[in-house]
């Protein structure tokens, strides 16, 4: 890899555009990159590392943004950076993500993260990517490296190799991996840890399942499980179950035997039962057929009263609607006597007068009624008649309403627009002065605004080591009263099972006199068959039951359901407390507590400046809108004045023509609406006059018909009045009732006439009472005696086919349970293997640690290489594969360092070197692990490499021999760029690159 070019634009310490040309620089082989201290020179080296792989190294990757806070505020960062690797000749452009000030209003908005990637072929550049991870993909292909081995191989850090050099082994462990990338070892490591330990879950879940099967076989067999290898369970259960099966056969000959008996008693009961009923059942239908017929003359009463009601009830409906026709009328003639008063006209049958318009009439003559009607509907349509020519006249009155509104608000906006402009005169007036006000205000403000997202990590993060000190501090106590609750549930298991075992032992024990308490003489034993018991066993009074079983039982494993989940919570919480511990890192609550306060002031102070700025500037926008709002309005209402005049004008013409017209037709009611009001009101009263009318008569003619229906259905149903039929007539419910007590007397006669004609009551009538007394009793006894017999043969036969299933799951489970009891302990041995705690590793070494100390010898001779040259053939590194002094990780074997030093012969600790040498033993180690690493990655030249400061440590000698070391790293076209303060520098190395520090921001100087 040969860097050309490099351009940085308002990044790190750099607020403009500067350029690095390294072809330039690299024609001499070896340049110098210098400067005062925190000018900027290690920011170039970061500009060429964010350009490939978009980030930075150490701990300013933190930051939010690598922007220049020198940089003008709409200056965009840019790093762009010219190389050729692996032949081929690319340009990255990279652009890290940034808040730019908004294009409208205040604020910022961010700007997202972009890169551009381009190759040159045959003379043009050609696009590859737009895309950050393509981008990534792209070097990792070409360079093989991460972003950690780019900086120990490219950018070779001079005090990170001291530290290496004289670091721990744990230390130099991790060091290794990140350059090497060997965390597969040490997965393979965590792999195989915790494949042996799945193994392990698996093969102690298929024990367990053997074992539970094996606890179900002893429960249900009454027998302890033999102790040992599981491989004893097989003939022990199968013995078992031999046993069940022959006590199942004897037990189910007894019970055949008694269930026979039990059926011939059931039999000889019921034949019995059946005697008993039929003969009650005739003795029954002689009662009833004596008691029926002393009814009998109070059915024929019924039956007349319903023949009476049924002729009635076709009658009743025309007498009911004669009623309705009588109170019609009546109703009719009183609503004609109420219209014909509103109107001024006589009641029918009384004396009439005159009304203008109508005639008089008389009762009884219908001539006169119709003249009279004649003259009430001539005198409602010529009320209508007027009312409707009225009606068009409505239109103009509201119109007068409306032109009168709108000559009052015309005059009330007329004043109102006055008043406006008078305002907006007034306030414009007063808005220049303010305006220069707020401006110098603004300007002071912004000088005290800053970095708010910087503040806002630094409060978040001080939140966050709060928070988890607080944590720390929570878990610790809730971890240790989970420890105590835990061992009180492992105590209560234990206690538990070993109860629940005594129970089971003393079950079994006393299984005999368990069996021996359901005996009695003359019946047959369930276990041998006799009918005699001349030793039964005797138990102890104090034996436990089945139910005592059952609750030991159920307690034991809800003891052992309770230790596991207390076992889940000690783990769940040390995981926790972990955690908490590393993310407060070194800090306690106080000192978090502290942090958080200091990082809130100092944002409260950013944030109330910053809202100063955004409130000045928005009043000086408000400002700048009132001056010209104010010019606008002052312009609109003079036009708005001039335009409600004349309205007003026109309108008030219009009111008067308007005025006169209405005047005219309203006569002598008080406006148009009244009139028309009271012409409609008089032509309804005469409407309603003629309707009644009309209705009375209507009514009249039904009522005459009504009673001509009445009379002649009376008759045709043998009634000689009205009064005969209404005192006949019964409701449905009292008809429905009747029919129903006669149909009741009628098909209970029946029935009893059917029961005393069957033969089989006459025949049991006959016979003599049957002893169900008896016979029940026998049957009782025989049923008892079945049912015990068959509860034991049920038992034991349950029991006998529970065993075989038990015997066949448990063999199925210890076929089972064997690949994965073989899978753990070849999983088991690999594990420890690769740990370094198997007997097979001699050393003890895990598996990454032999990889990374293969790899640190490799790095050790590489350097060696060089630091014969650059000590004068006096030191030598030695790898050793002893663990250092102190040291008791498994892992620190085969990664030691020490220093042979030729002058006495005896090795040293790298600890013990001055600080010149210790620089020089780190740069041959940091240059041989850059060879080592560069072969790793794919063996890729690197024509361009910078070492980063530590020359300042050596004397006039040493620096010579180090610069010739340098000097020959040119070999085959290599640059060599040293970063370094150190003044004699400048002398020795003439092509330099000089970062120059302004309060503006640095520049870049090349020379050389």
């Amino acid at each position: 890899m040969r860097l050309h070019r490099l351009t940085v634009c308002a990044f790190g310490p750099f607020a403009g555009t500067e350029t690095v040309d390294f072809d330039r620089l690299g024609d001499g082989g070896l340049f110098l990159i210098h400067g005062p201290t925190g000018a900027g020179k290690t920011s170039v080296l970061d500009a060429v590392c964010f350009a490939l792989y978009g980030r930075v190294p150490g701990a300013r990757e933190a930051a939010r943004s690598p922007r220049s806070n020198h940089a003008s505020p709409g200056a965009a960062p840019e790093v762009s950076l010219e190389l050729t690797v692996r032949g081929r000749r690319l340009h990255f452009l990279r652009r890290p993500a940034w808040q730019r000030p908004k294009k409208r209003g205040t604020g910022t908005t961010e700007e997202k993260a972009k890169v551009v990637v381009t190759e040159l072929v045959e003379g043009a550049w050609h696009g590859l990517t737009t895309r950050p991870d393509e981008a990534g993909q792209i070097v990792g292909d070409l360079l093989g490296l991460s972003l950690a081995q780019f900086c120990q191989i490219v950018l070779l850090p001079q005090g990170d190799f001291a530290r290496f050099l004289r670091a721990d082994a744990r230390e130099r462990q991790a060091s290794l991996e990140r350059i090497f990338a060997t965390d597969v070892f040490a997965r393979v490591e965590k792999w195989l840890d915790e494949h042996a330990n799945v193994c392990r879950k698996e093969a102690e879940r298929a024990e367990a399942q053997v074992a539970e099967k094996a606890g179900l076989v002893a429960e249900v067999g009454r027998s302890p499980r033999p102790e040992g290898d599981l491989e004893e369970l097989a003939p022990w259960a199968a013995e078992m179950a031999a046993v069940a099966a022959g006590t199942a056969d004897d037990t189910a000959q007894a019970a055949a035997a008694a269930v026979q008996e039990r059926d011939a008693a059931r039999s000889r009961l019921d034949e019995a039962r059946e005697l008993e009923r039929r003969q009650r059942r005739r003795a029954d239908a002689l009662r009833r057929r004596d008691e029926l017929a002393g009814r009998e003359p109070e059915r024929e009463e019924s039956a007349a009263e319903l023949d009476a009601a049924e002729r009635a009830a076709g009658v009743m409906p025309l007498l009911r609607t004669e009623d309705q026709r009588r109170t019609q009328l009546e109703k009719a003639e009183l609503a004609a006597a109420e219209r014909l008063g509103l109107v001024g006209e006589p009641a029918p049958g009384a004396g009439g007068g005159d009304r203008p318009g109508t005639g008089s009439t008389g009762v009884g003559d219908s001539a006169d009624s119709a003249r009279r009607r004649e003259a009430l509907s001539a005198a409602e349509r010529a009320r209508r008649d007027e009312a409707a020519k009225l009606e068009h006249l409505r239109g103009d009155a509201d119109r007068l309403l409306a032109v009168r509104s709108e000559i009052a608000s015309a005059d009330t906006e007329s004043a109102e627009a006055r008043r406006r402009r008078e305002e907006c005169r007034e306030r414009a007036a007063a808005l220049p002065e303010r305006r220069t006000r707020v401006a110098a205000e603004l300007d002071a403000a912004r000088g005290r605004t800053g970095s708010r997202e910087s503040a806002e990590e630094a409060l978040e993060l001080a939140r966050t080591r709060l928070d988890s000190a607080r944590a720390v501090q929570r878990l610790t106590g809730e971890l240790a009263q989970a420890e105590e609750r835990r061992r009180a549930r492992v105590d209560a298991a234990q206690e538990a099972r070993d109860r629940l075992q005594g129970i089971r032992r003393s079950r079994i024990e006393g299984m005999a006199a368990e069996i021996a308490d359901g005996l009695e003489n003359g019946r047959a034993c369930p276990v041998c068959g006799s009918d005699e018991h001349p030793a039964p066993a005797e138990g102890a009074a104090d034996r436990p039951s089945p139910a005592d079983e059952e609750a030991a039982t159920a307690a034991a494993d809800t003891a052992a359901a309770e230790r596991s989940t207390a076992e889940n919570a000690v783990a769940e919480l040390n995981a926790k407390l972990e955690a908490a511990q590393g993310a407060a890192g070194a800090m306690d609550e106080d000192a978090a507590a502290a942090s958080v306060g200091r990082r809130r002031a100092d944002l409260e102070r950013l944030g109330a400046a910053a809202a100063e700025v955004e409130r000045l500037a928005a009043e000086l926008q408000r400002i700048d809108a009132d001056v010209e709002k104010a010019r606008t309005d002052e312009a609109a209402l003079t036009r708005a004045i001039a335009e409600s005049e004349k309205v007003r004008e026109t309108k008030a013409a219009e009111a008067g023509r308007l005025a006169r017209t209405l005047d005219d037709a309203r006569g002598e009611d008080a406006d148009l609406a009244t009139r028309i009001g009271r012409l409609a009101e008089e032509a309804d009263l005469l409407k309603a006059a003629v309707q009644a009318l009309d209705d009375r008569s209507a009514a009249a003619a039904d009522l005459r018909a009504a009673e001509r229906d009445a009379r002649a259905a009376t008759a045709e149903a043998g009634f000689t009045g009205a009064h005969r039929v209404r005192a006949a007539e019964r409701g449905d419910d009292e008809r429905r009732r009747l029919r129903e007590r006669i149909r009741a007397h009628d098909d209970e006669a029946a029935a009893v006439r059917a029961l005393l004609d069957d033969a089989d009551l006459a025949a049991a009538g006959a016979r003599p009472a049957p002893d169900t007394a008896g016979l029940s009793a026998a049957a009782e006894d025989a049923e008892g005696a079945a049912e015990h017999a068959v509860r034991w043969r049920d038992r034991f036969a349950e029991r006998a086919q529970r065993l075989a299933e038990l015997r066949a799951g448990l063999e199925h489970r210890l076929a089972a349970s064997r690949p994965a009891r073989r899978r753990h302990s070849v999983a088991a041995g690999l594990a420890r293997l690769a740990a370094g705690t198997s007997a097979d590793n001699r050393e003890n070494v895990k598996l990454s640690a032999y990889v990374l100390a293969a790899r640190l010898e490799q790095v050790v001779a590489a350097a060696n290489d060089r630091l014969t040259t650059m000590a004068g053939a006096r030191y030598e590194l030695r790898h050793t594969v002893d663990k250092a002094a102190g040291d008791r990780s498994r892992s620190g074997g085969g990664l030691g360092l020490r220093v042979l030093d030729a002058w006495t012969g005896q090795e040293r600790d790298p600890a013990t070197l001055s600080g010149g040498e210790t620089f020089v033993a780190s740069l041959a180690l940091a240059l041989g692990l850059g060879d080592v690493a560069a072969q790793e990655a794919g063996g890729g030249d690197m024509h361009t490499l910078f070492i980063d400061e530590g020359f300042g440590t050596l004397d006039e000698e040493t620096l010579e021999e180090v610069l010739e070391v340098l000097d020959a790293l040119r070999d085959g076209g290599r640059a060599v760029g040293v970063v370094s303060h150190v003044a004699d520098l400048r002398t020795r190395i003439t092509t330099r690159l000089k970062v120059v520090k302004t309060p503006t921001g640095s520049r870049l100087q090349q020379t050389g």
